[in-house]
């Protein structure tokens, strides 16, 4: 038993990344808001030398990327102070925006904390399909006046864009917007029906569409002058290696990798997440309390959490996603298998693949790495 769970375990935990609410309080009123958060005070926020405090832990055992995000992270008054120090302890820093509160003074700010870069949300080819789905007028244009601002205070920044129904069509323009823009990137998030997003449950994209649109952002890299990355969309890891059996991979096609092999759902592998008020998650999606920074510190939680302990060990999967021989670098998204069925080791209730036969009662090369595929 014990060399069963060594086989199927990622043995490599170092927390690579850490998306970071360091506030829920937000200007705008987006339909698929994880968090659900509107322009409110809400209580038991992390105080900054609280947060200060978590930095210093999370130094104390790690060097993570950290994502300064929300809500509306420029909406806390002391996130430059934030970002700085985390900087000056030597971490990667960096910040999801809206890009509606930027201007050229807020942009220099940015800079000078020395936050690396942002991103920038965009869920639409133009104001008309933007501002409906993040639900104040006017949000489009402020994304673009903000991403301008930070192009002339030299902040690298990229696009994120949360494909369902209503922009599927638009993916494409959205891409070429980005470049257009000078984006270092674009990455594409698939929709999870969590927060206020469950209402939204009817606006995700088929598992027919989900694969498609994956194929479209795997050819689209071939020659694409920008970064491409695909999130909360696990699927892509096993479409980049179905195809780089036959070619060579470009390295901007190939997600952000970490937990040993595993490139699809990091999280409680490499990744987590901590609310505005403390608590850990393995992801924002999926909605487990796995420990608070109120309570013990994440240099605890972190090696400890039994719910991350099941996340690392594929074999304990199941349906499809435990007999798939792409379940170690792919993983499916946990946090869409728990919202469909209550089980966050279920198998991931979008994926159309059907695992092979191989050796060892299903466990083939593509699992264990050979092939080129490490």
């Amino acid at each position: 038993m014990t060399g069963e769970i060594r086989k199927n375990t990622v043995l490599s935990h170092d927390l690579r990344m850490i998306a970071w609410e360091v506030t829920r309080r937000c200007n705008l009123n987006c339909v698929h808001c994880r968090a659900g958060s509107a322009d409110v005070d809400y209580e038991g926020e992390l105080t900054t030398q609280e947060c200060l405090a978590v930095v210093d832990d999370v130094v104390s055992f790690s060097n993570p990327v950290i994502i300064l995000t929300g809500g509306e992270p420029y909406m806390r008054d002391d996130i430059f102070e934030l970002a700085a120090y985390g900087t000056e302890r030597g971490l990667r820093m960096v910040l999801a925006t809206n890009g509606t509160v930027v201007d050229d003074a807020c942009a220099v700010k940015t800079r000078e904390a020395g936050i690396q870069r942002v991103s920038v949300s965009i869920d639409g080819r133009d104001a008309t399909r933007h501002d409906t789905f993040r639900g104040v007028p006017g949000a489009f244009d402020g994304a673009i006046r903000g991403i301008e601002a930070f192009k002339r205070q030299g902040v690298p920044f990229q696009i994120n864009t949360t494909i369902t129904r209503r922009n599927y069509a638009e993916t494409a323009d959205i891409l070429d917007l980005a470049i257009r823009l000078g984006a270092a990137a674009c990455h594409i998030f698939l929709l999870v029906p969590t927060g206020r997003a469950r209402d939204m449950a009817s606006e995700e994209i088929s598992p027919e569409k989900y694969e498609e649109v994956l194929e479209w952002f795997y050819e689209r890299g071939r020659d694409c002058p920008i970064e491409l990355k695909a999130t909360c969309a696990p699927h892509y890891t096993r479409i980049v290696r179905q195809h780089g059996r036959q070619e060579k991979v470009k390295k901007t096609q190939v997600p952000f990798a970490g937990g040993g092999r595993r490139q699809g759902c990091l999280g409680g592998v490499s990744f987590c997440f901590i609310s505005h008020t403390g608590r850990v998650q393995p992801c924002g999606f999926l909605d487990l309390e796995c420990g608070s920074i109120k309570r013990q510190t994440l240099s605890v939680v972190w090696p400890q959490s039994p719910v991350f302990a099941r996340l690392r060990d594929c074999s304990l999967y199941t349906g499809k996603c435990g007999r798939c021989e792409y379940r170690v670098v792919c993983g499916g998204c946990r946090a869409r298998a728990y919202e469909a069925t209550g089980d966050y080791m279920a198998e991931e209730p979008y994926c159309l693949y059907e695992p092979r036969v191989g050796r060892m009662g299903g466990e083939t090369d593509v699992m264990e790495g050979r092939r080129g595929d490490g």
